[in-house]
Parts: C-alpha cells; sequence; structure tokens
C-alpha cells in the first residue's frame, strides 16, 4: 500500500493510505451547477460567526467555541468566506490510517495465539497468553471495532462513531475497514472465551472504541480532535485512567487535534500516536505523533542487527539534530515497538496480519495499560517518563538512523514488560 502523502489543500475523502485528494469542483448542467462540498474551520468572534452562518445557510458540523466551527461548504460559499476579512477559514485537514501492508486474505483461525509482537515486548519467547490492563480504558480512535469479535467482546466498554454526526452517535463504531479491529486486538485481545484466539499486551483492559475515520482508512480533523476531547472528559466523568491510541496521521500539523491532544494530556490522559510510514528519510514524521504531548511510536521488525531489533524502512524518521538529549520536542520519535507482519484480530471475525507504524502504536498502548494497572497512583506524566525508562533498557540499533542512545529512528528504545 501506499505510504503516507502530504495532506493536500482539500479534503474530500479518497481511499488510500495517506492519499490524495481534489479540490472541491464545479460542473456545469445547464444553467444549473453541481458544486462537490468540502470542510472548512471557520474562527471568527460569536456575532460575525452567527452572521456568517445566516448569510450563507452554514450547518454547523463541530463548534469548537473559541477555536471557532466547522462546516461543510461548496466552492461558492468557500470563495465568499475567502472575501470576508472579518473571518479566518482554513480547510480542515484529512487524517488517514498508518498501515505499510496488508495481507492479502484475513484468516478464519490465528496462526498463532501470541504473535511475535506481544513476545517480543513481554520479553519471552515461549509466552502462551497475557494478563493485565484491569481497570485501566484504551480509547482506540480508528476506522471502528468489530465489537463482537470473540477475542474482544468481553472488553467493550464504550461503542461510539464521530464520524456523521455533530456530536457522536452512542453504541455504533461498525468497522468495515478492517484496521481499527485489528489495531484494538494487539491492545487488549483476550483470547476468547474459547480460548483459541489471539492475545494482546493488556487483555483485561477496558476497550472504548471511537470511530472517527471512514471505512475507507480517511477522516476528518475535526472529528478526531472532539472525540480526543470527548474521551478526555468521558475520563474526568467517570474518575478513570485512559490510554489514546491513535494509528493515524497525516505530513501535517493540525491545530484542531494538536489543541485536542494538549487538552487530553492536561486532564491525565496518556496520548500514543503512530509516527508514520515515510520513512526512512529524516523529518518524517506525522501527526499528531510529531506533538510533543503524544508518545510517537516507530515501527520494528522481527529481524536482529547490531544485536537488536531493526527499525522497519517504512517507518517515519524524527528530527536528527535532537539526537542523543533525551529530551522529547515536536518532531521527535519516541518510542519503538513491533509493527511489520503483525497478526491481530479482524473485521469479518477472523486475524489478519498487517505491517506499519499503526501496528507499532498499540503495542505500546497496551503496555501502558499494563503498567498503569499496577500502580494506578501515577500520573500520566510519571507513566509517560516509566514508558521512556524501560526504552532505556533495550536500546534500538539496527535500521536506517539507529545508534546508542537516544536517535531519530528508534527513539529512546524498545519498552517492554520486563
Amino acid at each position: 500500500m501506499k505510504k503516507w502523502s502530504a495532506v493536500l489543500l482539500s479534503f474530500l475523502l479518497v481511499f488510500s493510505v495517506f492519499g490524495t485528494s481534489t479540490f472541491a469542483q464545479t460542473k456545469p448542467l445547464g444553467e444549473q451547477y453541481v458544486q462537490e462540498t468540502f470542510r472548512v474551520l471557520i474562527q471568527a468572534t460569536d456575532s460575525v460567526k452567527a452572521k456568517v452562518q445566516n448569510d450563507l445557510q452554514l450547518s454547523v458540523h463541530r463548534d469548537f467555541n473559541k477555536e471557532g466551527f466547522t462546516a461543510e461548504v461548496n466552492q461558492k460559499q468557500y470563495e465568499a468566506l475567502l472575501k470576508n476579512k472579518n473571518i479566518k477559514v482554513e480547510k480542515v485537514a484529512k487524517v488517514s490510517v498508518a498501515v505499510s501492508e496488508v495481507a492479502a486474505k484475513p484468516n478464519a483461525v490465528p496462526s498463532t495465539q501470541v504473535p511475535w509482537g506481544i513476545k517480543a515486548i513481554y520479553n519471552n519467547s515461549s509466552l502462551t497468553s497475557t494478563s493485565g490492563g484491569n481497570g485501566i480504558k484504551v480509547a482506540i480512535l480508528d476506522t471502528g471495532v468489530y465489537t463482537n469479535h470473540i477475542d474482544l467482546r468481553d472488553n467493550v466498554e464504550q461503542c461510539k462513531d464521530f464520524t456523521s454526526s455533530s456530536s457522536y452517535v452512542n453504541g455504533s463504531c461498525s468497522d468495515r475497514n478492517g484496521h481499527g479491529t485489528h489495531v484494538a486486538g494487539t491492545a487488549l485481545a483476550n483470547g476468547g472465551y474459547d480460548g483459541l484466539g489471539v492475545y494482546g499486551v493488556a487483555p483485561e483492559a477496558e476497550l472504548w472504541a471511537y470511530k472517527v475515520l471512514g471505512n475507507n482508512g480517511s477522516g476528518y480533523s475535526d472529528d478526531i480532535a472532539a472525540a480526543i476531547r470527548h474521551a478526555a472528559d468521558e475520563a474526568v466523568r467517570t474518575g478513570s485512567k485512559v490510554v489514546i491510541s491513535m494509528s493515524l496521521g497525516s505530513s501535517s500539523k493540525d491545530s484542531l487535534i494538536a489543541s485536542a491532544v494538549d487538552y487530553a494530556y492536561s486532564k491525565g490522559l496518556l496520548v500514543v500516536a503512530a509516527a508514520g510510514n515515510d520513512g526512512y528519510g529524516s523529518n518524517t514524521i506525522g501527526y499528531p505523533g510529531a506533538l510533543p504531548n503524544a508518545v510517537a511510536v516507530a515501527a520494528l521488525e522481527n529481524v536482529q542487527q547490531n544485536g537488536t531489533y531493526r527499525v522497519a524502512n517504512y517507518s517515519s524518521r524524527g528530527n536528527p539534530s535532537t539526537d542523543g538529549d533525551y529530551v522529547i520536542q515536536e518532531r521527535d520519535v519516541e518510542v519503538s515497538a513491533p509493527g511489520s507482519n503483525i497478526e491481530s484480530t479482524w473485521s469479518n471475525g477472523g486475524y489478519n496480519t498487517i505491517s506499519g507504524t499503526s501496528m507499532a502504536t498499540p503495542h505500546v498502548a497496551g503496555l501502558a495499560a499494563k503498567i498503569w494497572s499496577s500502580n494506578k497512583s501515577l500520573t500520566n506524566v510519571q507513566l509517560r517518563a516509566e514508558l521512556q525508562r524501560r526504552a532505556k533498557l533495550y536500546d534500538i540499533k539496527g535500521g536506517y538512523g539507529a545508534a546508542t542512545g537516544d536517535d531519530y529512528a528508534s527513539g529512546f528504545g524498545f519498552a517492554r514488560v520486563q
């Protein structure tokens, strides 16, 4: 599949992995015009926003209060907005899943109950099952989750769809893509009540399945930002410890998502996100992983090089000028985890094998849940420091850009259970 590509200036949903999109076009049809629509963020004072909504007959998709509101507009409406000197308008970013490669055909049964990545993160090649995560919520923001999967159904606590409403649809998070179900399985699959399924890192954690991407694997940043904020508010409302896992991103920074990540972090949540699949060049890391308040995860292969696992070529790299400082700044990779040829749950009730930083991310989210469940007094900042400490214990020296210590390919290293 294609790697992450640059986010263009229009954001119609097109099936791709960080794929392309086209400008909205006006098509003549006699004297009528059929206009495609796209989404924009409008910022202005309350009175100006109200007037713009009325004058252009705009329907608000999402209201972010002081940060503005988003709406679907056609080209004529967009041009009118651009001419208004009292507002700031920008097209809403498109965000997509972070997959490098997908197996050709899902399997009805797993080839192994404990995939290599789970054994690696547990540092136990003979592992037959996993444990931990009790009381911790893992919010999977993705293409949805097949919540009736035998290996996931007992973990599901919330199921919400943010893609088709100005708020969200409760009890709906269907996944017709497979990506979100796969990610959820790596984080917390419990082996199934038949004992024949796969295991994730933290099988006792509770699942908050938030559908933020369409069935084609792409979505809008305002829906994702809304889901991040909702997870944070739910954490506060329920008094829960929550890890957000986002195996998605774009090559450009988005203000709505950046603000939402900061909000969630300030409320005590840990945010884990994919580094992206645009490697192996430097400064290719995507957002939201590149944000300072998100833990960016690089992908490892099941290959040994220089005595350690190897960072995959496709895995996006961070900023080499900040190598060695063990300080997370914007555009830094933080940790590494298994990402290549990862088998997990699939949306048809079966199992599939995928590669990408998408697959590395839930390994870390699951590990965070497992650590947190054993010491619930930790703050999210302390939990993050513990992940970093564990990563330093297994330095990654294989792959382009990987070197001793903190590097722009693997970050601090490979954080593990033991």
